[in-house]
């Protein structure tokens, strides 16, 4: 299962590799599909592919951390 997302991240935890951390973290493939990234707020969007209920662990995940996620419509 494909999901697409947008990620906001707040200033406190931009330099924190959320990225490698879900790679590693959970059975899930990500791919980095756009990014805007300034010392004040970040943004991604990201294709993550995986079971569903790896999915969901993930987002649960970046919530927990404070990004906010936006569900994009699957490509």
């Amino acid at each position: 299962m494909k999901l697409r997302i947008h990620c906001a991240f707040p200033q406190a935890i931009i330099q924190e590799p959320l990225l490698y951390l879900i790679g590693k973290n959970f059975d899930v493939i990500p791919n980095v599909r756009g990014a805007s990234i300034s010392e004040e707020e970040g943004e991604m969007e990201l294709e993550l592919e995986g079971e569903k209920d790896e999915l969901d662990k993930v987002l649960n995940y970046l919530k927990e951390k404070g990004v906010r996620v936006e569900t994009r419509e699957e490509g």
